[in-house]
């Protein structure tokens, strides 16, 4: 039996109500994470997804802005949220899973346009919230412990997650100062990175497709901001991988896409 895990930058839970049950109905994922709910924890659509069997659930959102969830169809051992840079921005939900498996579904900060800390405080928070959690994971967590992390890091690591690695390079999502950044997180724990498991390094993937392109298909200028990683025990355990592209072209779209990875249970 394998677990069938979603996760999706959402940009509006109610908005695109319609376009998760659409999803959840073509990929009928076990686990779907979600990011950007921009609801407050009491208009989020509980009832929706109980019907649609997600009946465990963690919601830990803000109106307007930001917000996390975890949707299960299998039950929660533990839940639990987490708090950085001392603001309740609802940003990194946690969850124990299929028996023993840590679930960290986090949303990182975009940063803003500017990529100068002291002259853009939206960056400072991001490189901040980055080194913040980057610590706790060395210190709390193990990397013998089984983990997944997944959302939307605001992060293109590689030069084939972005469309042009040279134009991007002074670009907010594609800096060398994030990219080293995402690594030490990374590094903290050991994450695999589970897409590019499947999808070879060398081959373009992107996530993320801006709302300004007239013709988002056509130019696409896309970055890979959606990931999921797991820990060495779990690398064994990853039975596929998928990006969604053809979502960014559904009637009343995120700019995101879902990525969807297979466990063996």
């Amino acid at each position: 039996m394998a677990l069938r895990l979603a996760t999706w930058n959402i940009n509006s839970v109610r908005l695109r109500l319609d376009n998760v049950r659409r999803f959840i109905a073509e990929q009928q994922p076990d686990v779907l994470c979600l990011q950007e709910t921009k609801a407050h924890d009491d208009v989020f659509p509980r009832e929706a997804f109980a019907g649609l069997g997600y009946r465990h659930q963690l919601v830990h959102g803000m109106k307007g802005y930001n917000g996390v969830a975890v949707l299960s169809r299998r039950e929660f051992r533990e839940s639990a949220t987490q708090s950085w840079c001392q603001r309740e921005d609802c940003r990194h939900g946690v969850v124990t899973v299929a028996g023993s498996v840590e679930l960290h579904n986090l949303y990182v900060p975009a940063g803003g346009d500017i990529p100068d800390p002291e002259a853009n405080p939206k960056f400072a928070h991001k490189l901040q919230f980055l080194d913040e959690i980057a610590d706790w994971f060395g210190r709390s967590r193990h990397a013998t412990q089984s983990m997944i992390l997944v959302g939307d890091l605001n992060i293109a690591p590689l030069e084939t997650d972005v469309w042009s690695h040279k134009q991007l390079l002074d670009v907010v999502s594609h800096t060398p100062v994030e990219v080293e950044k995402l690594g030490k997180l990374q590094q903290a724990a050991d994450f695999v990175d589970a897409v590019r498991s499947f999808i070879p390094p060398e081959e373009r993937l992107y996530s993320w497709w801006s709302y300004r392109a007239r013709d988002w298909n056509l130019s696409d200028r896309g970055r890979r901001l959606d990931h999921v990683w797991v820990t060495p025990p779990l690398r064994g355990r990853l039975r596929a991988a998928t990006v969604h592209r053809e979502m960014r072209g559904w009637e009343k779209a995120s700019d995101h896409v879902p990525v969807v990875v297979e466990l063996e249970d």
